[in-house]
Formats: C-alpha cells, sequence, structure tokens
C-alpha cells in the first residue's frame, strides 16, 4: 500500500533531516527550504498536509514568508492540512496562521510523538472529506435519487435500473426491509421517459383490506356506504406515470385478479363502474416476503407473479456493500449535520470500525436513524461508536476471527492497565511490556481513547 505523502517545509536542514527519519516508514516524506521550492514540491505532490515553519528565508526572523506560503498553498487547495511548526515567541502569529485556515500548530522544539499522533488525524480528516467528495461526485455522476455506493453489488444494480429503465416492462423488486426498494423504483421512474409524470407509491400492508380495492381501483358516486362522490384510484392517478405497489405480498387474492387483468390489458373498472377505462401506467412492485413460498401455499397467484416479474430486480443487504457503509454513514452525517447547522463533524476510526462489524439487520433504514440520533445527540463533532448506540467490539455476527480476538484482548489488557495506574501512561506501558509510543501507536490503532490526565 502507497504511503501517504507529507512535505515539511523548514530552513533548518537538521530538524528536516531529523523529522524524514521518524517519520519514513509511515509517510513519502517530502522536503523544502524555503517558499519557491516548497510550491513547487506543493504543485508536483499535492500532499494532504503540509507542516510549515513560519520563519522561512529569506525573512527567518519574521513570519512572512510562512504566511505568505501558507495562504499559496490553501489558495491552490483550501482543504490542505497545514500544521504550523513555531517556537514558543511566535505563539500569537500562529494563532493568527490558524485562523488564516491552517489546521493547527505545534511548539518548537517539536515532540515526535505528538507530532505523530497530531499527523494521523490530519490525514484520517483528509481522508474522510476525499472520499465525502468522491461519493459526491459518483452519485451526480450516476444520477441515481439517493443511491450510494462503489461496490460490486450496488454498481450490478445500478447497470440494471439503468437497462430497465428505457422499457415498460413491469419490474419486481426483491430485497430485506431497508434495502432501499422504493428508493430503486423512484430512480427507475426518473431515468425512464415517464419521468416528468406522476410516480405513484402504495403501501400495500399499510392499507385494511376493504379499503385497499377502491383505494387502487377508485370508485363511483354511491358505490357502497360513504361513497358520496366519484374517486379516482391509485391507478389511475399514475395514468402516463408510474405506479409503485410496495409489500406486494400482502395483496389479498381477490385483488391479485384485478390487478393481473390490469396488467394483461391496461384496463380498469371503478368500484360501481359499468365501463372499462384504458390506463396507461407502467408498474413497478417490491416485497421482501418469499413470494415462491406464497405461491406453495396458494396465497400468491402464480400467474401474477409471472406477470409482474418480468423483470427481477435483487437489491443487497448493507452487510455485503463492503466499504459502502463508510460512503452511505458519511452521506448521512453530513445531511443531518447541515440540518442540524453542526459543523465539521466526523467519525471517530472506533465507530467507523463499528460501523462494518455491525451487521445492520434494518439495512439502509437503520444506519439512517443511528447516525440522525448520533449527530442530534452527540456532545462532540467526533462520533463514538456509543453515539451510535454500537458496541465497538461486536464482530458482525458472531464470527470471530484471529485478528479480532487479538484486538479484543488487546484492548482489555490496555484498558486494565490504564485504569490500575490512574489513567497514567509510562507506568502502564512498562506493565504493558512496550514503549510509550508504542502504546499511543496501539490506542489509536484500536480506537482507545486517550486518557484526559493521561501521564
Amino acid at each position: 500500500m502507497k504511503k501517504p505523502t507529507l512535505l515539511i517545509v523548514d530552513d533548518d536542514d537538521e530538524i528536516r533531516t531529523q523529522l524524514r527519519w521518524a517519520l519514513a516508514s509511515e509517510y513519502e516524506v517530502i522536503q523544502a527550504a524555503d517558499r519557491a521550492s516548497a510550491m513547487e514540491k506543493f504543485q508536483a505532490h499535492r500532499p494532504m498536509v503540509v507542516l510549515l515553519d513560519l520563519g522561512l528565508p529569506p525573512h527567518t526572523g519574521t513570519p512572512e514568508e510562512g504566511l505568505a506560503a501558507l495562504a499559496q498553498i490553501l489558495d491552490i487547495a483550501s482543504r490542505t492540512k497545514v500544521v504550523i511548526a513555531s517556537g514558543q515567541n511566535e505563539r500569537q502569529t500562529a494563532l493568527e496562521a490558524v485562523g488564516a485556515g491552517a489546521y493547527d500548530f505545534l511548539a518548537k522544539p517539536v515532540d515526535v510523538e505528538e507530532l505523530r499522533l497530531l499527523l494521523k488525524r490530519c490525514f484520517n480528516v483528509a481522508q474522510l472529506e476525499h472520499d465525502y467528495r468522491e461519493f459526491q461526485r459518483t452519485a451526480q455522476t450516476d444520477g441515481f435519487s439517493g443511491m450510494i455506493g462503489n461496490s460490486p453489488a450496488i454498481q450490478g444494480v445500478f447497470n440494471s435500473i439503468r437497462k430497465v429503465a428505457a422499457s415498460d416492462a413491469p419490474v419486481l423488486i426483491l430485497g430485506e426491509s431497508g434495502t432501499g426498494k422504493e428508493v430503486a423504483a423512484r430512480a427507475i421512474h426518473q431515468l425512464s421517459n415517464r419521468r416528468s409524470e406522476p410516480f405513484i407509491a402504495i403501501n400495500c400492508s399499510a392499507i385494511p383490506e376493504s379499503l385497499l380495492e377502491s383505494e387502487l381501483f377508485g370508485h363511483e358516486k354511491g358505490a357502497f356506504t360513504g361513497a358520496h362522490m366519484q374517486r379516482k384510484g391509485r391507478i389511475e392517478h399514475a395514468h402516463k406515470g408510474t405506479l409503485f405497489l410496495d409489500e406486494i405480498g400482502e395483496i389479498p387474492l381477490s385483488i391479485q385478479v384485478k390487478l393481473l387483468r390490469f396488467l394483461q390489458e391496461q384496463t380498469i373498472e371503478r368500484i360501481g363502474g359499468k365501463g372499462e377505462i384504458q390506463v396507461d401506467t407502467r408498474v413497478l412492485a417490491a416485497t421482501n416476503a418469499d413470494l415462491g413460498k406464497g405461491i406453495k401455499e396458494g396465497t400468491f397467484r402464480e400467474d401474477f407473479f409471472y406477470r409482474l416479474a418480468v423483470v427481477r430486480l435483487q437489491l443487497p443487504p448493507l452487510r455485503e456493500r463492503g466499504d459502502d457503509l463508510r460512503l452511505i454513514a458519511q452521506s448521512f452525517m453530513h445531511r443531518f449535520a447541515a440540518e442540524n447547522n453542526r459543523q465539521n463533524m466526523s467519525f471517530s476510526q472506533e465507530a467507523l470500525r463499528a460501523i462494518h462489524r455491525h451487521g445492520w439487520p434494518g439495512n439502509i433504514r437503520e444506519l439512517q436513524n443511528r447516525v440522525r440520533r448520533a449527530v442530534i445527540m452527540s456532545e462532540s463533532n467526533r462520533l463514538t461508536a456509543a453515539d451510535l448506540e454500537l458496541d465497538p467490539f461486536a464482530t458482525g455476527g458472531g464470527a470471530t476471527t484471529l485478528k479480532d480476538a487479538r484486538e479484543a484482548l488487546e484492548r482489555e489488557m490496555i484498558s486494565n492497565a490504564l485504569k490500575k495506574h490512574g489513567g497514567k501512561m509510562a507506568p502502564a506501558a512498562v506493565e504493558l511490556g512496550i514503549s510509550r509510543p508504542t502504546l499511543y501507536d496501539l490506542m489509536d490503532k484500536l480506537g482507545l481513547q486517550k486518557p484526559a490526565n493521561e501521564g
């Protein structure tokens, strides 16, 4: 795996050499001694993170050149994370640099371990921002309303949607609850030549059987008690457009017969009506039920099934979509953060690991609800597994790997050592038989929070 690129800008050759040796195992370190060479190398390599000294030649005694370099870097790439390295007498200037767009500052002489932690945070935030921009670009390019993802499973769905959108064939959308079946139906409609006409959705399980027929086909005045006026049904309202029948497996047999006739002849008859009405409506249906089982048990008509399922579209569950989990979670986070006026929100590494390990039985709907609640309720801009109400040590269904078991043991031993020594890092590291820097790295890798009173 290619190491991330870090640009170090400092006029002191000895400092640059020391930092390069300290960081070379983690980063591809490039160096510059003045503003001109710094800008040349920044343009050539476009690093996500820059460590910048303010006192650069030819004016090493003032921050003029460093601040000019900061302005140029941010003008070229405004999302670059620039960390200012400043002497104690430059602290006020460093704070002004942060106000001008620098990400953070460190006092000289730089503590290498503190620098390591800060750089990890910088690269993590920069990568999250990059991923979010990428999923926005992908979503806009693909043109699917509310559908995000780069995994092979969902890309296959996108390809199928493009193909079926061009026809008027009925489509049966299959998938677990919460996988986005209505979103897929709307995407088919939006990509079809019916996009300027109505999209009418009806949840067949949410309407009592006694009212469902009238809801679908409409009724004439006086057709039954309470029918005080003529009323068009959902099928007529979707004329020239698309009708989406969600939870199609819940439709009674008597209504299945009438829908089958409509699909065959494109005509309907209102309840109490005396004539047929020609309707041009495309039908999309969805279910999370096993319709094959319904056919065997006699609760679902086989001829109706084959008329509906000219094309079948299977939506993958969220747990099978790999890195799409991160993209979708970030999408929800940014959306709800904007809605709630929360700025600069992000997920901790612990939260991202918990998201990937959770089984998501409620699929996208569950993820959406958890992220919304976390954004609203969290007191920090960095969302944790606890904010999402997820177990940070869960293994997504109980299949514990050797890696999972090792990480769980490491977490337990580190937590116990820190608790024993009152949160002090140095004695905890001694008890664990590792160096303090190694303990820092392990805690970062495992997503463990550093104690407020670490020592």
